[in-house]
């Protein structure tokens, strides 16, 4: 693994001023976008998967999985659960995995804006919610495209669980830590990160390149 990684740059130097005001205008008015039907389809397909391997066990959401390496090493870490990895990009989803996913584990391509949004609305319950090194958007005019500024982000309160956040921008677990205060209610940390196995090829290049890792972690119920 290159360490050719440059650090996340950005002119924002602390939590977004906008941060509550735009995550209470969320809470207040819902995300209505029309659904895809492929999404809607991945989503069957998904819980389908779940149904046939036992559809009794836990959940786990490995969202935005990439190359699905998370998605592996969670079905291996958690072997008693079901992981579903979801990704938008199908040519992610394709790429070569170090083993081949074990029976309690599906990837899925769809897009995260609907397939929470799915997971919401039938009534599924996580047990485990990953969300491994999003897209920054380091921009500060990019505040609403970060997942926890996003019309969606309410959504995740219905889905229950332990979240759990990583990314190589202390801001942006910051923003997260603080948004998934709000949804809690109880005081969310964000905290420096130093993993004993690495879970994405994001993590393993951010370290071997010298980042610092943050993550978050709350219960949801």
């Amino acid at each position: 693994m290159q360490a050719d990684s440059r650090p996340i740059s950005s002119a924002q130097s602390t939590v977004h001023a906008d941060l509550e005001k735009l995550l209470r205008r969320h809470l207040a008015q819902p995300l209505r976008k029309p659904f895809a039907a492929y999404n809607e389809r991945a989503l069957a397909s998904a819980l389908a998967a779940h149904a046939a391997w036992n559809g009794a066990a836990p959940l786990i959401l490995d969202a935005g999985c990439g190359v699905g390496w998370s998605t592996l090493h969670l079905a291996r870490m958690f072997p008693q659960h079901f992981v579903i990895g979801v990704d938008q990009s199908a040519d992610r989803l394709a790429r070569g995995k170090p083993a081949e996913l074990p029976a309690n584990a599906v990837l899925v391509r769809a897009d995260l804006v609907d397939f929470w949004r799915l997971l919401a609305r039938a009534g599924v319950r996580l047990d485990r919610h990953y969300n491994l090194y999003p897209n920054p958007w380091p921009k500060i005019g990019h505040l609403a495209r970060r997942w926890h500024g996003h019309a969606v982000f309410p959504v995740w309160r219905e889905l229950g669980g332990l979240v759990e956040c990583r990314s190589n921008w202390r801001i942006y677990i910051e923003e997260m830590a603080l948004a998934l205060g709000w949804l809690a209610g109880v005081p969310v940390v964000a905290e420096p990160y130093q993993p004993e196995q690495t879970m994405t090829p994001f993590e393993q290049k951010y370290l071997a390149s010298g980042h610092a890792l943050w993550r978050c972690r709350v219960s949801l119920g």
